[in-house]
């Protein structure tokens, strides 16, 4: 990854009566301009994330979305959908005057960059995207139960959070602790949620990445948001991803993949990559689920790489 960056343009974005969103540009004022859009939805974006581009080619722009991170208000469900989101990013792109940029997003990052596009072609310029997740049902559940053929203990753990009557609804129950007001309440939930999948997310255990998850101030937009999300099915129709790809067939695509990723499985991937064969399709052989896994960085930063080769605005 490329060393750190600070931005050199920041600010607060008024989205509608309820939200204000966080955002910043670094690296090149006249460079590419590239979007990273981070995953959950609900784990917002770090200063780590400039660093999977080059700061002398690029301009990029990190933001989070609506309820999490450095966004307000923080954790806040009003008015929160995959719509939405799609919606603020051509509110920012038009207050950073930026014609088209190129999309960056990983797990539902990937969504929303793909959900963006599809709505707006004409200023996309191509997609890097990272452990694929297209928001259909089977995806979720086997996050919510058939991840537990790989990873036993800590979905037993999750589970075993919730009093045993309540196990036959994991998400519903779930959802319904993380949005109660008393913080007794849902910040118990929010840690259990978020050690399940901190713990499930590297191909060998990091012990330390998982405690940094659970015991943050984002674990409770991250449990909170995606379990909204889950519960609406992600605001987008089962098919929506393959009955809206002729639309971006003509732009260029990486798919970058963790052969062992258990959070988004390869299926995905690999499915859609047979969809999109004008795509370039990386699977990495020795990497689950985190962005942040040796092997996944690398295949990201060689794809915003090989991306130098796309006009500027």
């Amino acid at each position: 990854m490329y060393p750190s960056i600070e931005p050199y343009a920041s600010g607060m974005l008024d989205l509608d009566e309820t939200h204000k969103m966080y955002w910043e540009v670094s690296g090149n004022p006249n460079g590419v301009p590239v979007v990273f859009l981070h995953g959950g939805p609900g784990a917002g974006a770090s200063s780590s994330h400039r660093r999977f581009f080059d700061p002398e080619h690029y301009r990029i722009v990190v933001f989070d979305q609506r309820g999490c991170g450095r966004s307000k208000p923080f954790g806040e469900l009003t008015d929160n959908t995959t719509q939405h989101l799609v919606a603020d990013m051509e509110t920012l792109r038009r207050h950073l005057d930026i014609e088209k940029w190129v999309l960056f997003g990983g797990s539902w990052g990937s969504s929303l960059a793909l959900a963006y596009g599809m709505e707006h072609p004409d200023r996309s310029l191509g997609f890097v995207l990272r452990g694929l997740f297209l928001c259909r049902d089977k995806e979720l559940d086997w996050f919510l139960g058939g991840i537990a053929a790989v990873f036993p203990e800590p979905f037993r753990s999750f589970t075993e959070f919730l009093p045993e009557e309540e196990r036959d609804d994991i998400l519903g129950n779930y959802h319904r602790r993380l949005t109660d007001s008393d913080p007794a309440v849902h910040l118990p939930a929010s840690r259990a949620w978020a050690r399940f999948e901190g713990a499930c997310s590297t191909l060998m255990p990091n012990p330390e990445s998982v405690a940094s998850l659970e015991t943050g101030r984002a674990a409770s937009a991250l449990a909170r948001i995606e379990a909204h999300y889950f519960v609406n099915h992600m605001y987008l129709p089962d098919d929506h991803f393959f009955r809206h790809l002729d639309k971006i067939r003509h732009l260029p695509g990486t798919i970058i993949q963790g052969r062992y990723d258990m959070v988004c499985p390869i299926g995905t991937a690999d499915e859609f990559a047979r969809a999109w064969p004008e795509a370039d399709y990386v699977i990495v052989p020795d990497a689950g689920h985190s962005a942040m896994e040796p092997s996944i960085r690398s295949a990201l930063v060689a794809a915003t790489e090989k991306y130098k080769v796309l006009g500027s605005n």
